[in-house]
């Protein structure tokens, strides 16, 4: 090799050193044994990485699987499972330019939410509205149709998307770099692109880059919020009032142009154990009512509390406490995001999902008061990080510019069942059974699961699943008895489009886990 010629991508194989970290994601229940990790640079790399990885033969016939590791935050075994072969990792490919060709902001494949807040918005003034997760990856999130704090206000993350660039597999195991885009006057590679707007990610191929226009410019500054209430003392009166109180408030809240629309909330309802319930909330105050909007909704939450809200002093889930935010704060919004930023501890963790379409009805109320407090069957479960995350929807979300394959759009709440503990933790199957258990039992009316609802009745309340927050048990009659299964849950209508965009682009099946779209 002379000195003028390019280094080779990095392969790292058992008994590298970098093997154990590279081999394992955010969730530490999956641990793959993959033959490599390959770490890409460039899309023309991944194009030859990713025909000569077709091309071989698995030294074990139980490990077939090709995936991609954008930021590793899978939280089931997609990408890390016992039959992993290759992993594609593709955070060295992180940049992110206006593309004058396209006329739009290209954003590489690697990188991650922090990536597209502190490097995009200081060079753009613009920003993605994504998650809250700084190491989160977008080739994921994006894909899945990710959301965040600005989402309310300016919509999903893949209501900006113009193209994606994706390295496909032939059926003759060649691999072509495609450029589809949401004008392009090729019906097949138009609806390549609109597979990526909500089909989820390790689905038609290996992501490398994607292209934004008319991203939204953040505000300058917000106002951020952050209180609690202690479980002792907190009745089921004032819980009660709490989730009628929180669901009508984003009921009637919709309208993104006005302050009250752009306010976004996360109300975590942590297991008892935890000793704390806490809410964060945000909202834009270049608005003139911004601040006004802040204290009337928080005075408008705490009316029927009969419990006096308090500072937090206990961590939420994966996000740490914001106990000086008691008093409301304004501040920059890069400077908000950075506050809120956090993915937690590398624990192991499980998850589950659903759309809200209407404020919790009596019974979902009651089954999460009796799972969460001490009056019902885990008065004696002791795991602090055990919780039930609300989200506020709608907003910009429900008024999406264009069609996309992300179809939750009229849903005004999303919700995360989540439970973490330790590697090797002997209670790790009371966790499970915890977060099975009290999802069961909120939607214990439609078989366990939210079931899809049609949009006519009046009492449709649940619109199905989040494929960014995956979960297997969607398809085990043990825990899911009704007639939707996971890709009903997730994609609605859309799988049938998405299973001829399978066909089209993936026709050998090389992206595929226990969830991915079936050809």
């Amino acid at each position: 090799m002379t000195s003028s010629s390019p280094q080779p991508s990095t392969v790292v194989r058992p008994g590298d050193k970098r093997y154990p970290s590279l081999s394992r994601g955010f969730n530490q229940r999956w641990i793959a044994q993959p033959e490599y990790v390959r770490m890409l640079r460039s899309s023309e790399e991944a194009k030859v990485a990713l025909e000569q990885a077709v091309r071989e033969q698995p030294k074990n016939p139980e490990r077939t699987r090709i995936t991609v590791r954008s930021g590793g935050h899978c939280y089931e075994n997609f990408v890390c499972g016992d039959d992993v072969r290759v992993i594609f990792d593709v955070t060295q490919m992180c940049g992110m330019y206006y593309d004058p060709d396209m006329d739009a902001y290209c954003v590489e494949a690697g990188a991650s939410n922090w990536h597209a807040y502190s490097h995009l918005y200081p060079i753009s003034g613009r920003a993605l509205p994504g998650g809250s997760c700084y190491s989160v990856g977008l080739g994921g999130h994006i894909t899945g149709g990710g959301y965040g704090l600005l989402s309310r206000q300016f919509g999903l993350t893949v209501d900006y998307l113009y193209a994606v660039e994706v390295a496909v597999v032939r059926r003759d195991h060649t691999v072509e770099l495609v450029v589809a885009r949401r004008d392009d006057w090729n019906a097949e590679r138009r609806e390549l692109w609109w597979a990526h707007t909500g089909g989820g990610g390790g689905n038609f191929g290996l992501i490398t880059k994607f292209w934004f226009k008319d991203l939204p410019q953040p505000p300058s500054r917000v106002r951020l919020a952050g209180i609690a209430w202690n479980w002792d003392g907190f009745t089921k009166s004032d819980f009660t009032s709490l989730l009628n109180t929180f669901g009508a408030y984003f009921r009637d809240h919709q309208d993104p142009t006005k302050a009250a629309g752009k306010l976004f909330a996360l109300l975590a309802l942590n297991h008892h154990s935890n000793g704390q319930i806490g809410l964060t909330a945000q909202v834009d105050i270049d608005d003139k009512d911004g601040a006004a909007t802040m204290d009337a909704f928080l005075a408008q939450i705490n009316s029927g509390i009969r419990a006096e809200a308090t500072a937090m002093r206990t961590f939420m889930g994966e996000r740490p406490s914001l106990g000086h935010l008691k008093i409301p704060r304004d501040m920059p919004w890069l400077t908000a995001t950075q506050v809120l930023d956090s993915s937690g501890e590398d624990q192991c963790g499980k998850y589950k999902s659903a759309y809200m379409r209407k404020p919790f009805d009596a019974k979902q109320i009651d089954a999460m008061w009796s799972h969460l407090s001490k009056d019902g069957p885990f008065r004696d479960y002791v795991n602090p990080q055990s919780l039930i995350q609300i989200d506020s929807y709608g907003g910009a979300i429900n008024r999406p510019p264009h069609d996309t394959a992300a179809r939750q759009r009229d849903s005004i709440m999303k919700m995360q069942y989540q439970v973490y503990w330790t590697k090797n933790d002997p209670k790790e199957a009371k966790y499970l059974d915890w977060i099975r258990k009290t999802y069961q039992a909120t939607f214990a009316q439609t078989g366990g699961v939210p079931k899809v609802g049609d949009p006519n009745p009046q009492d449709a309340l649940t619109d199905g699943c989040y494929i960014n927050y995956p979960d297997v048990d969607l398809d085990d009659a043990t825990w899911n008895k009704s007639n939707q299964k996971s890709p009903v849950l997730y994609y609605k209508d859309a799988y049938p489009a998405l299973q001829r965009v399978k066909r089209r682009w993936d026709p050998l099946n090389i992206f595929r886990n226990s969830q991915s779209i079936r050809p």
